[in-house]
């Protein structure tokens, strides 16, 4: 019980830590802070999948972290815990053949602004990992925000599980690729299935290697 108890007095402290954007704004009576951030941007396959996420500050989430520090597994299970505990959360796709009108940068813009305009609180302000979003709402872009502010390490969560979810219902279409293991990233074993079959419907052309194949 000491253990158990000391563990969740370290998370809570963790937690603190990464809160110090959000209780900045929350005290200066911003009360709607959303974080945002994207998962998919280097995927050779695939949509980009930005996600936002308003936390209540009464309400204590434990394990959020940036998502690339997190498993699969704990990952699906932060995931339900932000879902049932936030004030709201949203997600927008673009999908490969707007990436691939528009380039990547534009497509990345775009997911974020859309996936605040999903939410269904109008925040006050949003904290973004590395990229400002647009919009009009006031914000920030911090670098390397999904490892120190609590809202963007959220939603990397909500947009890795949603993204990582939709890749293995396209490993079911796809199934030469292997989607459901590498979510279309460029592994070897990814690289040797294109070389051998070419693209799909859902890989992105304007991409190295992929044009190349098409």
């Amino acid at each position: 019980m000491r253990r158990k108890l000391s563990r969740r007095r370290g998370e809570k402290e963790r937690v603190m830590r990464l809160l110090r954007f959000e209780f900045d704004l929350w005290e200066r009576g911003l009360s709607v802070v959303a974080g945002c951030d994207e998962a998919g941007r280097g995927a050779l396959a695939g949509p980009l999948v930005a996600a936002a996420v308003v936390l209540d500050r009464d309400v204590f989430i434990e394990g959020i972290d940036d998502s690339k520090k997190l498993s699969p597994a704990a990952r699906e299970r932060v995931a339900v815990t932000i879902e049932e505990g936030a004030m709201c959360w949203a997600t927008a796709f673009v999908g490969p053949e707007e990436i691939d009108e528009h380039g990547i940068q534009v497509a990345n813009l775009s997911a974020l602004a859309q996936a605040v305009e999903n939410l269904t609180l109008r925040p006050d302000y949003v904290l973004s990992d590395g990229f400002p979003v647009r919009g009009g709402v006031p914000g920030r872009a911090i670098i390397k925000g999904d490892s120190i502010s609590l809202t963007i390490a959220a939603a990397s969560i909500i947009a890795k599980v949603h993204r990582d979810r939709y890749m293995r219902l396209m490993d079911l279409e796809h199934q030469e690729y292997g989607f459901s293991q590498h979510k279309g990233y460029g592994t070897a074993d990814h690289l040797e299935a294109l070389a051998r079959v070419g693209p799909s419907p859902i890989h992105r052309v304007s991409f190295a290697p992929v044009g190349g194949l098409s």
